[in-house]
């Protein structure tokens, strides 16, 4: 199994919808169903940590005078 945390969000999302049909279908042994669950909540976390910071950049994003795209400025959350 790859690092999670160097995963693209798709490949993260693509192998967490295996799990879950993995786990779905029943025919998992328990100590593999632990498993497959510890590694799904952490693909979990990382695709949600990934939408997080794009959700960030699109928010951010700064429109000049004629309405383009000009940069990112960084989220304040104070």
């Amino acid at each position: 199994m790859s690092d999670v945390s160097k995963m693209s969000f798709e490949d993260a999302m693509g192998e967490l919808e295996k799990l879950v049909g993995q786990l779905e279908s029943g025919n998992v042994p328990l100590e593999e169903s632990i498993k497959l669950y510890e590694r799904g909540d952490a693909l979990k976390k990382h695709c949600e940590k990934k939408l997080a910071e794009a959700e960030e950049k699109v928010a951010q994003i700064t429109k000049g005078a004629d309405g383009e795209a000009t940069g990112a400025t960084p989220v304040n959350y104070d």
